[in-house]
């Protein structure tokens, strides 16, 4: 009964894939502009996608393709301006929603943190597979890095980033809005668009909440009880298909070194002031960073 409960899981979780996170509508005001505004119906961002198939009258005929992060609820977008003197604007479009920017502009050279306290020194694990993950599909392609932990270890956030989804030993979320099919996991999403799961981490303490910001170096939650390591992938959705690109991170692993790591490391782990600057504001430098 179980794994039939299971696999139906699955199964709506694969249909919600292409559920209606967001939708469009537009209004045409008396000087003939037309205003376009969004819902996301989720309580996280998602980034919205309208490719405009036919657009005529109107002073941005050239814009094709739009793309916006939307906060949850009602969003403005944009507007379109009609031609002076020219017919209503006219126009057709499709839209997509996703659950990450499916043109994030990624630096593979972004130093990451190590997630662990600082001082303490970690080993890392060849990750063999991520069955689950994806509902029950098998992704084509896939990366993910593995350090072997104890149950009860403090897990910190190797990027700044927002909290998307926390999700204890079982879920309770409609499958619709579901990040990933996994168990006993934190996603965030980062500032460039991608997101970054931790597999095997919990939030015992239930201190952290939706849309939350979390800076780098910050504690995220602890190892989930049972756990011998954790799993970090960073990916995101590719705009064409239904597939993931996923993210080879490099790791910083002492002062002027920044690398991928492997399971021949044994790493000492710092987080440097430098590194976990790089994404704060002026005033939260100022507030956490200490020399």
């Amino acid at each position: 009964m179980f794994r039939f409960s299971l696999f139906l899981l699955l199964v709506f979780f694969y249909s919600g894939l292409n559920a209606q996170l967001a939708e469009v509508v537009n209004n045409t005001t008396s000087g003939g502009d037309v205003i376009f505004g969004a819902t996301n119906f989720t309580k996280t961002p998602v980034f919205l996608k309208i490719e405009f198939t036919e657009l005529q009258n109107t002073t941005d005929d050239e814009i094709r393709i739009y793309y916006r992060k939307l906060s949850s609820g009602y969003n403005n977008i944009f507007n379109l301006t009609r031609h002076v003197g020219a017919g209503s604007p006219y126009f057709y479009y499709n839209v997509e929603a996703y659950r990450s920017d499916p043109v994030a502009k990624v630096d593979l050279d972004f130093p990451y943190l190590v997630p662990f306290t600082p001082g303490k020194t970690v080993s890392v694990f060849d990750v063999k597979d991520i069955n689950g993950f994806w509902g029950n599909e098998k992704l084509k392609s896939w990366a993910a890095t593995g350090f072997k932990a104890q149950p009860g270890d403090k897990i910190y956030a190797s990027r700044t980033g927002e909290v998307v989804e926390i999700v204890e030993q079982t879920r309770t979320e409609e499958s619709e809005f579901w990040y990933n099919t996994w168990t006993n996991i934190v996603t965030l999403l980062q500032p460039d668009g991608t997101l970054i799961s931790y597999k095997n981490v919990i939030d015992p303490n239930h201190e952290l909440k939706l849309n939350q910001k979390i800076l780098a170096g910050q504690v995220l939650g602890e190892v989930a009880p049972g756990a011998d390591g954790i799993i970090v992938l960073i990916y995101h959705n590719s705009g064409v298909n239904d597939d993931l690109l996923f993210v080879i991170p490099q790791f910083f692993i002492e002062s002027g070194k920044v690398e991928m790591v492997n399971s021949l490391m044994s790493i000492k782990v710092v987080h440097p002031n430098e590194v976990r600057g790089l994404e704060m504001t002026k005033r939260e430098q100022r507030k956490y960073l200490k020399d």
